[in-house]
């Protein structure tokens, strides 16, 4: 059941909006349109979003199945042994092999499995959920439980609000025998090319154990998310640092810093939380901030997720989630971002006072457009804000050092912040890298760059089509990756039976 027509406002315009449905050559779509008033009583069309939703005769498999058939072959294989034998690949190659195994390839995964495509996950860790459980001790998503459910699972009523990583981590494992995906753990691949005439990759694929299998699927779809290759930037003197250095990335254990001098270099989410569970554990903290940085509360910070809160059917608040065009999501962002200054004023008025150094985004639209555009910046107060604030964690601004040395780091005036440990929280390279490191300059060159907005208002080659036939990219919130997964399955789908060239 839709939900039906209604007067509400976005992105502070009052409109009527509508969701719609209706049935095109290749099957049944969904629409929303916002009618506003013209200012002569006449009622005007303001935005209109249309998705293909399913191709009709190749529907979901969950959808396709007939009566069950209660029969039982006692001397066959049984469920574990025909998954354990569909996982193998001994005597064949999937058509799609998807490069990475969090929330972005565990979705499309699951899309293009119930369409029927013969998908394999490879991640490299040695257990599915690794991506996450091996992360620092403390991280929790940073939105809340409703938004973020995969496709066809949903995550239990019983779950907590903001999911610590472990529990998201183990849904994943579980997730992955539900669905029947095939994945392989400790998996890695080494390089690629593809064969213009048979129009497949040849892919390389190393376990932990070294052996290597060659494959040739149609699909490579990378799923490494926008947190991939971690970024080191060009720091003076930090060859000389005699301390302990580390990505936040692979930052683990804070206790074994207790009453030790700690660094972290950056202040975006991951910068924030390093250095709050690092005082948690007794280590002695300073913050170096290199650039401008937004910070909201974590309960403000919900206000972009409104629509999962309008009390209308999922299904669609998926469907105006996506639905708006770059200027009005832009309108809309800013409207947030500004009332969200307003609620945290004394906040951001206190840090500013302790010399932490604000920004609102390029255009005021805040970390909602951070993240689409380049991925960061930005943080949600969980309490290091307070701790800035308190003087119980130090501020560094990064102008004030003029290079890393043995001891720490030696400032402009002369002096030396001693530090036994440093971390850099300085974000992860575009996906444009990873494909030069794993398909070469000339593919990677021909892509351009992955996620920010191109000149139409959409993420740069993402779950669509891209320069290079056969390659495709995934990435983002949970909630991205639950909603975009079923376009791109549906375009390679078409493909695959000839509906697209």
């Amino acid at each position: 059941r839709r939900t039906p027509p209604r007067r509400i406002s976005r992105a502070g315009t009052e409109c009527i909006e509508a969701i719609f449905e209706f049935a095109t050559a290749l099957g049944p779509a969904h629409g929303i349109l916002r009618l506003v008033n013209d200012g002569q009583g006449r009622l005007r069309a303001w935005t209109l979003n249309t998705n293909l939703h399913e191709l009709r005769g190749y529907e979901e498999e969950f959808k396709r199945r007939a009566q069950p058939d209660s029969t039982r072959d006692f001397g066959a294989e049984n469920w574990s042994d025909r998954l354990a034998k569909q996982r193998a690949y001994t005597d064949h190659d999937p058509a799609v092999l998807v490069v990475g195994g969090g929330q972005a390839g565990l979705s499309i995964a699951a899309r293009l499995h119930q369409l029927g495509i013969d998908t394999l996950i490879v991640d490299r860790h040695e257990r599915i959920g690794d991506n996450w459980r091996k992360r620092y001790h403390s991280l929790t998503l940073h939105n809340e439980v409703h938004v973020n459910h995969m496709p066809y699972m949903p995550f239990p009523p019983t779950w907590p609000v903001y999911i610590p990583k472990d529990m998201l981590a183990n849904w994943f494992e579980a997730y992955v025998g539900a669905m029947e995906l095939n994945f392989w753990t400790g998996t890695a691949l080494t390089g690629g090319s593809y064969d213009d005439k048979r129009r497949q990759w040849n892919v390389t694929l190393r376990g932990s154990d070294g052996t290597e299998r060659v494959m040739h699927p149609r699909h490579l779809i990378f799923a490494t998310g926008v947190s991939s290759i971690p970024y080191t930037p060009e720091l003076p003197g930090l060859d000389a640092f005699a301390g302990t250095l580390v990505h936040s990335g692979d930052f683990k254990n804070a206790a074994q810093w207790k009453g030790r001098k700690t660094l972290v270099l950056g202040t975006g989410t991951s910068g924030h939380d390093v250095a709050q569970e690092l005082h948690a554990h007794g280590a002695d903290v300073t913050m170096i901030q290199r650039s401008r940085t937004y910070v909201v509360s974590l309960k403000e910070a919900q206000s972009v997720y409104a629509i999962y809160s309008e009390g209308i059917p999922f299904e669609d608040c998926d469907l105006l989630a996506t639905s708006f065009p770059y200027p009005v999501l832009q309108r809309s962002y800013q409207l947030s971002t500004a009332k969200g200054r307003e609620v945290d004023k004394a906040l951001l008025d206190a840090l500013e006072k302790r010399g932490f150094r604000l920004h609102f985004g390029e255009d005021d639209t805040g970390f909602q457009m951070m993240y689409l555009r380049r991925g960061g910046g930005y943080y949600f107060n969980v309490g290091c804000s307070d701790l800035i604030i308190s003087g119980q964690v130090k501020l560094l601004q990064y102008a004030d050092i003029e290079k890393f040395v043995a001891q720490g780091a030696r400032l402009r005036d002369g002096s030396v912040v001693p530090a036994d440990l440093l971390v850099l929280a300085t974000g992860y390279k575009n996906q444009q890298d990873t494909v030069r490191a794993y398909l070469g300059d000339a593919i990677a060159d021909a892509i351009g760059p992955v996620w920010g907005f191109d000149d139409g208002g959409e993420l740069r080659n993402m779950w669509r089509r891209t320069a290079q036939p056969g390659l495709w990219f995934t990435a983002g919130s949970l909630a991205q990756c639950r909603i975009f997964s079923r376009y791109l399955a549906l375009q390679i789908k078409a493909i695959e039976e000839g509906l697209l060239n």
